[in-house]
């Protein structure tokens, strides 16, 4: 027994008169440890976010660092250093860290083409940038970057930063003072003296202009010296407010970091916003205002699959039925009137799509050279007379290999629930589309149902590679795909359920090993092979074949083998095929 493995196991004895025995109780690890609270997932947290590859968490969420540093500066940034630490120290090249955290300085959102020629325009912009890898340092996460950077009034700061999982990411500490910033709701971060009545003036000036404050804290290293308050508001903050909370002599400066709802390209956007457009809302539910949102949501916020399941069984819905009214209540406790869920999910569904296409037409090498070409080889051989697969699972397994293709080339595409893991769930919902002619719409509420499973397993273990391993992302997309296939089956939502739970027992314990730190090899594979473990998972199910153990205690088991797995098999590329010689030849060839 390893020591990590024996915070899941505990012995224990029992006596009767005469002898004692031991038995053995299972403790359920400590939960995941975000900044974004459980019940603010939302399906965007899970179907996306839409981005430039190859990473989620090493690309998008590396992205979202520099951006939340970028809104923190008084003025343009001059020149900037990045510190990289454990996985992104050793797999930021390959994964297009560099290029990612270079974006966000410059101020690209994650689906923005330029992310790859982010350098390149850096220089034109007078943007100086410097990355320096620290591998042997420790940290608290594995995806760990401090960002340097002098501004053109030349002020220095420092900034920490995780990224954790899924293109979502936190600041831990500014200037050397420890802090909490994730970007789930408006937030104002005010520099200031450590002194009385500061907080008293925040507060009011916040109530003058009739906003609603969250959350608040204070961070600061000893009384009397700087300090950060960090206020988390409901509400859009307008230039005036920050005007007027800066007019106090103790307040050194004020930065606002809006909420990532209201400023991803793909956030809920407002009525107006969509009537400018000339769109329609066309969402799932009914209308809510913020108070009933909020009281409603409590019953809707399911923290578990079987309470999930209750749900369903009780009011007779699907999954994506019950996870539409939840994202219903979420949308509406931000005040959003409108509901653009379906408007969402069918744009997620037509990058999906897309990025099927578009390796399919027009195959290109990969940024490290490691893949292409593969899909259009895999779908001319499913036309041959020695074929192996069947129509549906050839077509699977073609349009997997396809978006990882387009994953690897810096292509745009679908986070679900990552990007290392974006091939299985387009794969399985195309194939089964093509083969059972079902429509789009069909498609989206598939995608809905996708978004319940892996919402409950970011709630209670992870998606993230660098923490659990390959079963954490390629594992929870087959388990999405694998409940969502279900449902448009026809199946009950207790069979989406076995269906999620068998696929990630089948994945449970696979490795993450990028060859040359690259989302290429064996990742491209992975999906294909995810994408097939969906499709038996849901045969499965359908057939009325139940599991011994359930889905929450499988997604349980998940996470205890995460923790359990040495780094170097935890996307670190230093173990598993990563660390093959011949791997080692083509690490160097790519780097």
């Amino acid at each position: 027994m390893t020591p990590d493995s024996q915070s899941f196991i505990h012995t224990i004895q029992t006596a009767s008169d005469d002898t004692s025995e031991e038995t053995t109780t299972r403790i359920p690890p400590t939960p995941p440890q975000q900044n974004t609270p459980p019940s603010l997932f939302g399906v965007r947290d899970v179907i996306g976010p839409i981005m430039i590859g190859p990473s989620s968490s090493h690309t998008a969420g590396a992205l979202r660092i520099a951006s939340m540093t970028l809104k923190l500066l008084a003025a343009p940034p001059a020149s900037v250093e990045f510190y990289l630490y454990g996985s992104f120290a050793h797999t930021y090249h390959g994964h297009g860290t560099d290029r990612a955290l270079v974006a966000g300085m410059l101020g690209f959102g994650a689906d923005d083409v330029r992310i790859r020629d982010s350098f390149a325009i850096a220089q034109e912009r007078g943007l100086a940038f410097e990355f320096i890898p620290m591998p042997d340092v420790d940290t608290a996460h594995p995806n760990t970057v401090d960002v340097h950077v002098t501004d053109q009034a030349g002020t220095q700061t420092w900034v920490r930063g995780e990224s954790i999982g899924g293109g979502a990411a936190q600041i831990r500490s500014i200037n050397g003072v420890e802090a909490l910033l994730g970007g789930q709701y408006h937030s104002i971060v005010i520099k200031q003296k450590d002194v009385k009545g500061v907080l008293a003036h925040i507060a009011q000036k916040l109530s003058d202009f009739d906003v609603n404050i969250a959350t608040t804290r204070l961070f600061r290293e000893r009384k009397g010296d700087n300090a950060y308050t960090i206020m988390e508001t409901d509400d859009a903050i307008c230039h005036e407010i920050l005007t007027a909370i800066g007019k106090h002599p103790d307040i050194l400066s004020v930065s606002l970091l809006s909420s990532d709802r209201s400023e991803d390209t793909h956030a809920p956007r407002s009525a107006e916003e969509l009537a400018a457009q000339g769109l329609e809302p066309t969402g799932f539910g009914i209308d809510l205002t913020a108070e009933e949102a909020t009281t409603l949501f409590e019953a809707l916020d399911f923290k578990s699959g079987e309470e999930l399941l209750k749900f369903c069984e009780q009011e007779h819905l699907s999954i994506s039925d019950a996870i539409c009214r939840r994202e219903r209540c979420l949308l509406a406790s931000y005040g959003l009137a409108v509901d653009d869920t379906k408007r969402y999910l069918d744009e997620a569904l037509s990058v999906m799509r897309e990025s099927v296409e578009e390796a399919l037409a027009d195959p290109r090498k990969s940024m490290g050279g490691l893949i292409g070409g593969e899909a259009q080889q895999a779908r001319d051989y499913a036309s041959q007379p020695t074929s192996l697969l069947g129509p549906l699972l050839a077509d699977a397994t073609t349009y997997a290999l396809a978006v990882l293709e387009t994953n690897a080339s810096m292509g745009k595409i679908v986070a679900a629930p990552t990007a290392g893991a974006s091939g299985v769930l387009p794969a399985v919902l195309f194939a089964l589309q093509k083969s059972h002619g079902l429509s789009d719409a069909q498609l989206a509420r598939g995608l809905a149902n996708a978004a319940a499973i892996g919402m409950l397993v970011m709630r209670n273990a992870t998606v993230s590679g660098a923490e659990g391993g390959c079963q954490a992302e390629v594992g929870t997309a087959s388990a999405m795909a694998a409940s969502a296939a279900v449902e448009l089956m026809g199946g009950t939502p207790r069979q989406c359920l076995a269906a999620a739970a068998s696929a990630l027992s089948g994945l449970m314990g696979l490795v993450c090993d990028p060859i040359g730190g690259l989302v290429e090899a064996p990742c491209q594979k992975r999906n294909a092979t995810g994408a097939a473990n969906a499709l038996v998972a849901a045969q499965m199910a359908l057939a009325g074949i139940e599991n011994l153990i359930n889905f929450d205690e499988t997604v349980w088991a998940l996470y205890a083998v995460g923790r359990s797995l040495p780094f170097e098999l935890r996307e670190s590329a230093l173990g598993g095929l990563a660390a093959t010689p011949t791997a080692c030849v083509l690490c160097a060839k790519c780097s």
